[in-house]
């Protein structure tokens, strides 16, 4: 290695540049590293701009869209007060028309306020104030428009106004809507994540749970970031009645019982087409939805994804049949239910 040295012959100490300190912005937020980290960039740059592009969000539900939404916006920090500007939640079904949008919603609450604006369930929005919408938040070097209706005249400062939008339905958008939007996509959870949102749950309250229990547990979550925080409110229900404070194996047989909880988190109606597929070799979709009593419309949308997505069923020209795993599948729940 090179030492640089004066001509006294005293070595010359190097320099060493201060590190920048990395700042975890979301602390309380398990897994979603690339879309933290996508985040962390335009935070980054709104530090020294206050300027963030219009963010879309989107995952399946309870993967976390909302949270990590409104943790984004606790990074968007107003300048007069050096606290985060007011978060404006906004569910989409709600919403019916310009007059209605503008008069209960811009002109109180976004119109000269320093405000971030989420819309939620965003694949909802009405035609007539998506519309709107394409106007308000056209990208522009100035980062501000203007949008007039009836008697007002409103301005959008982007410096001041921050827009997100989350959907689990992104083709049910504009496209020239979503064009206007930097995208977040949201990935399913590992049984690790899920195992630690649990266990961030009990910590909580200062319970704890058998570690290698966790990642029982997790399977049964359905990839799902809500459905390990229910399964914790359930654990800490449990604990407290029975005044313990580790949620153990014989904890766990006892809520499964109780909550007819089933391998691979299936409820029991993905169980009955399970059932009716074993009786034949193939079956139509309409032979399914006259064993099961559901329409053809429910069970494409609400259940058949999620058993074809642990190969337990597959689809082919002849029709839905059920795989070996799935014949496995019914055999080991009728051993465990004898």
């Amino acid at each position: 290695m090179w030492r640089l040295t004066l001509r006294t012959g005293k070595p010359i100490k190097p320099i060493i540049k201060p590190t920048m300190k990395k700042i975890n912005r979301f602390p309380h937020i398990v897994g979603q590293d690339v879309a933290k980290r996508k985040l962390g960039f335009h935070l980054d740059n709104y530090s020294a701009s206050s300027v963030i592009p219009h963010l879309l969000f989107i995952a399946p539900k309870g993967c976390g869209k909302t949270t990590l939404a409104k943790a984004a916006g606790q990074n968007l920090m107003n300048e007069d007060t050096g606290k985060p500007k007011t978060f404006l939640e906004i569910n989409c079904s709600t919403l019916k028309s310009v007059p209605q949008f503008v008069n209960q919603v811009v002109v109180p609450h976004i119109h000269d306020k320093d405000v971030t604006v989420l819309f939620d369930e965003s694949s909802e929005l009405p035609k007539s104030v998506t519309m709107m919408l394409l106007t308000v938040l056209n990208p522009n070097p100035e980062n501000r428009t203007t949008f007039s209706f009836e008697d007002y005249v409103m301005d959008f400062d982007f410096s001041r106004q921050s827009f997100m939008f989350a959907t689990t339905e992104a083709h049910k958008m504009f496209h020239a809507l979503i064009d206007r939007c930097d995208r977040i996509d949201l990935e399913e959870y590992t049984y690790d994540e899920l195992g630690e949102i649990m266990q961030r749950n009990l910590d909580s309250v200062e319970l704890d749970c058998d570690r290698s229990l966790l990642g029982e547990i997790a399977p049964v979550l359905r990839g799902n970031a809500r459905a390990a925080q229910k399964m914790a409110n359930n654990m800490k229900s449990y604990l407290q009645r029975k005044n313990d404070k580790k949620f153990m194996k014989k904890h766990w047989q006892d809520l499964k019982h109780a909550l007819g909880i089933l391998p691979l988190g299936l409820n029991r109606i993905e169980v009955q087409i399970l059932r009716a597929l074993s009786e034949k070799k193939e079956s139509s979709l309409t032979n399914l939805s006259a064993k099961t009593g559901l329409t053809v419309q429910c069970i494409r949308q609400d259940f058949e994804l999620y058993i074809q997505k642990h190969s337990l069923m597959e689809i082919n020209t002849g029709g839905r049949s059920l795989t070996s795993k799935g014949h496995d599948y019914l055999k080991e729940l009728e051993t465990a239910e004898l």
